[in-house]
């Protein structure tokens, strides 16, 4: 029998896999509750490692450490969905592990997880899986050029995608992705035209209750995303079916959690499903000044099985700006001055010991009555902040 997170003869202990940004932010929501935080990362002196005693730098793929992180853990969560499946069944033999091993088997191969999504009658753009360059041209010849070639794990931040315009492209992707010292199966899906990328963050708890964000617009560049503008200025209807669809991608995964679901909005005005992430997500950073309860108090709540608090926005509009590393270096940046001089604008460095180009080093988040306000003071904290 699990404690209760307030039972007054002892402190509460959650466990995160990952000691990133997104564990250090789930962290201090979690202080917020009077819990604490245990961290499991390979190496120390990681952003939520430093934040506590209970620290185990040792990283999980040490099976020592990980059942000595799980000693202590009473509730174990996750900041990255890419810890193997059988460690995940280890130390939920002992500990509860949400999201859960099951969701996260559904999650984790992008080609599973658009399977699952698409059994549950969300839109998807067309896809396969590929277990050969002429696969690819197969798909291709079906769809129309360009096609998406992707990793079917281990991709983030477009890291694990390309772009296949012509047939001659397809051997040089087969050999970046199925050759080399760490070959990965690949899917290959349709190209969207789109001409918003969206997201929409949701908290599920254990008893199936739902915290459903508003949709944002993410602004991608060079694959990354860059910008996150909440709402999303789309029509009103356009955002509730998003968060609709949402919803339902998460409950088809049986997810116990935070995710972000990330979405198009096609040239036709079409809501399709894109991926899912089964942790917090960097589209709901904005959470933490913009709305009721943030989307890490939510996951703690959320996977300690408590009420939900409300996702809505206390403010008109919000844009979050993510500041990413130019160089490889120190990851102290140059000066924060500048951006700490702007006021209704909050500066969130993540304290990473390094810096290099693409890297999410820390975000400011901007509030305004309109979106276009809010992204006038980002802008101007974000201006000339670098690494």
């Amino acid at each position: 029998m699990l404690p209760s997170p307030y039972d007054p003869s002892r402190v509460l202990t959650i466990g995160i896999i990952g000691g990133g940004q997104l564990a250090k932010m789930t962290a201090m929501a979690a202080y917020r509750l009077g819990m604490r935080v245990a961290i499991i990362e390979h190496g120390e002196q990681s952003p939520a490692g430093v934040m506590t005693k209970l620290d185990f730098p040792g990283g999980w793929t040490d099976n020592d450490e990980l059942d000595r992180f799980a000693a202590v853990s009473d509730i174990i969560t996750l900041e990255n969905e890419f810890v193997a499946p059988e460690l995940l069944e280890h130390i939920a033999e002992r500990r509860l592990v949400l999201p859960s091993p099951q969701t996260l088997a559904l999650v984790r191969d992008k080609f599973t997880q658009k399977q699952t999504v698409a059994t549950a009658g969300i839109p998807t753009p067309a896809f396969a899986a590929a277990d050969s360059p002429e696969a690819i041209a197969t798909f291709a010849a079906v769809y129309g050029y360009p096609v998406i070639v992707k990793t079917r794990t281990f991709g983030y931040d477009g890291y694990g995608n390309a772009i296949v315009r012509s047939e001659r492209d397809i051997a040089a992707v087969w050999e970046r992705f199925c050759h080399g010292e760490h070959p990965r199966a690949v899917m290959v899906e349709e190209f969207v035209r789109f001409h918003k990328e969206l997201a929409v963050i949701v908290a599920r708890n254990r008893r199936g209750e739902c915290a459903v964000y508003p949709c944002v617009e993410t602004v991608q560049e060079d694959y990354v995303c860059r910008a996150v503008l909440a709402p999303a200025p789309i029509e009103p209807n356009l955002a509730e079916h998003a968060q609709q669809l949402a919803q339902r991608a998460v409950e088809a995964i049986g997810g116990v959690g935070v995710f972000g679901i990330e979405l198009f909005l096609s040239d036709h005005d079409s809501v399709l499903f894109n991926e899912i992430a089964p942790r917090p997500h960097n589209s709901g950073h904005y959470t933490i000044e913009a709305c009721q309860t943030s989307q890490f108090e939510n996951c703690v709540r959320a996977v300690c099985n408590l009420p939900l608090g409300s996702p809505e926005m206390i403010v008109g509009a919000a844009v979050m700006i993510n500041l990413l590393g130019e160089r490889s270096g120190s990851g102290i940046p140059d000066s924060p001055i500048e951006a700490l001089r702007h006021g209704r604008a909050w500066l969130h460095l993540y304290g990473k010991k390094d810096s290099r180009r693409r890297r999410k080093m820390g975000h400011i988040t901007a509030i305004g009555a309109t979106v276009e306000e809010a992204l006038a003071k980002a802008r101007a904290a974000a201006e000339g902040f670098i690494w």
